[in-house]
Order: C-alpha cells, then sequence, then structure tokens
C-alpha cells in the first residue's frame, strides 16, 4: 500500500439549514483539491444533530448525495459523512461515501444514541462496511458506534485470508462537550486493540438545542499516538498514514494471531 492522506474537517455545522452547511463545507474543502486522498466531514454535517429535522430529510436523489458527489470529483479524493437520508419507510443516519469517479457506498448508523431518543425516530442499520482506497481497507462508523467494541473489532483472515479486515477506522460525531474525555479515550483505545490507524472528526460551536461541541478532532496511529489533534475552532487538517509503519507494527507486534474469534448477531 502506498501512505494515505486523510482531510479532517472540524466544522460548526448551522442548524437545520442543509443550503448554508453545503456551502460552508464547501469552502472549507476547496483548497485541497489535489492535495489529499480522503476528505471526513461530521455526522449530519447538513443539520446537526437533531430529531427535528427528521420531517425535511432528504432522499438518495436529493441534492446532498449529488452535492457530495460533484465534490468528490471536484477534489479528486473520496468524501465523505453522514446525513439524515429517508429511505422507504424509515429516516437513517446515514454515512455517505463519494469516490472521485462517481461509486458511493453507504452505512447507516447501527447503534442509536438512545440518550437523545435517536433510537425512538431513526432507523437502524444492521451491517458495517469495509471499503478500499489506495489499497488501504477503511471502515466507516458513526458517533455512538464508537462506543462498541464488539463490532468494531478488526478481525484478522475473516473477510480475506492472512488480512486485517481494516487498517484505518474513522469516526463521524457530533460528540458533546461534557463526554470530550470519553471521545479522547475510546478513540485511543479503538486504535490499540484493532492494531489500526483511526480518525475521528467532531463537529465544533453550539447547536440549536444548546449543546455544545469542543471539536477534538483526532488522526491516530496503530499505537494511539496521535499524529494531528485540533482544538475547539473551524480547523481543516491534512495529515499522512504510513503504510510501512502499520505493517512493521503488525509485523513485530502481531496480537491478532491470539485473538477470539466470535459471530456477531
Amino acid at each position: 500500500m502506498p501512505d494515505l492522506r486523510v482531510s479532517l474537517v472540524q466544522g460548526e455545522t448551522a442548524w437545520h439549514d442543509p443550503d448554508a452547511n453545503r456551502e460552508r463545507y464547501g469552502a472549507l474543502i476547496a483548497p485541497l483539491a489535489g492535495q489529499t486522498d480522503l476528505v471526513v466531514l461530521p455526522e449530519t454535517f447538513t443539520s446537526g444533530f437533531s430529531n427535528d429535522a427528521l420531517a425535511s430529510a432528504e432522499g438518495m436523489d436529493g441534492p446532498t448525495v449529488a452535492w457530495i458527489r460533484e465534490q468528490a470529483a471536484t477534489l479528486g479524493a473520496v468524501v465523505t459523512g453522514s446525513v439524515q437520508i429517508r429511505a422507504g419507510e424509515g429516516v437513517y443516519n446515514r454515512l455517505l461515501w463519494a469516490t472521485p469517479d462517481g461509486e458511493l457506498h453507504t452505512y447507516d448508523k447501527r447503534h442509536l444514541f438512545r440518550m437523545a431518543r435517536e433510537h425512538e425516530r431513526y432507523a437502524a442499520g444492521r451491517d458495517r462496511i469495509t471499503v478500499e482506497l489506495k489499497g488501504w481497507r477503511v471502515c466507516p462508523l458513526v458517533c455512538y458506534d464508537l462506543r462498541f467494541p464488539v463490532f468494531v473489532r478488526n478481525r484478522f483472515g475473516v473477510e480475506s485470508p492472512g488480512r486485517f479486515d481494516y487498517d484505518l477506522a474513522l469516526f463521524v460525531a457530533n460528540w458533546p462537550s461534557p463526554r470530550r474525555y470519553a471521545w479522547q479515550t475510546l478513540l485511543r483505545a479503538r486504535a490499540i486493540e484493532n492494531l489500526s490507524c483511526v480518525v475521528g472528526v467532531n463537529r465544533v460551536g453550539t447547536d440549536g438545542n444548546g449543546v455544545g461541541y469542543s471539536g477534538d478532532s483526532v488522526a491516530l496511529d496503530f499505537l494511539g499516538q496521535p499524529l494531528v489533534e485540533l482544538d475547539d475552532q473551524v480547523r481543516v487538517a491534512t495529515v499522512t498514514f504510513s503504510a510501512e509503519a502499520l505493517a512493521a507494527h503488525r509485523e513485530r507486534f502481531p496480537a491478532q494471531l491470539d485473538a477470539d474469534r466470535f459471530e456477531l448477531l
């Protein structure tokens, strides 16, 4: 694998204003054209984390899906982040993964945050996905998924002989500042225990419910050591993950050979 450039886009999402957010995030990522391989936006980046925005949830034929595809083509990079998407009878917190050549993959958030009644108003996804980018296997997840290590577990030799499920786990989030210690700690734990690089991208500012967000977006290596850490301001940062260093660590410390096998129901 070659090295992988990943851009963390930590923005202040406007409350219930998709047009403003597409313009706002579009301006933040425009300078990244030709400079990165993967652009990561926060969770629900067109609306903020809101149960009240369900009525205006878009379909897959809506403007945000078209926008993210256009951004990927313009930047020459994958663009990902989650939005509220209506599909059938339900609304999903759906992560979109748009590639420069027009492909679109999706992941529906499995773990819905019951403390905010997300589980009562949104439909839950079931299976995680793995997507390939420049030979890297990437597992994109959403916010509350971070608290469930069994679901996030990086198995070895299951999806492909002699390979890990993924090389990079990424979490897009609206993670409130009162729980920032959990965010910081769990991201590091997921990197260490899974012998994987990890990216977490959170938002900043205060939402329409008065909930504050301290950002703390981060890119971590396989030891849980930060390659870049952001503060509580609007920031865009690009980091390069070393494929050689990741492979050397896995060779030097093959904990995957002692891992328990299990079936996720």
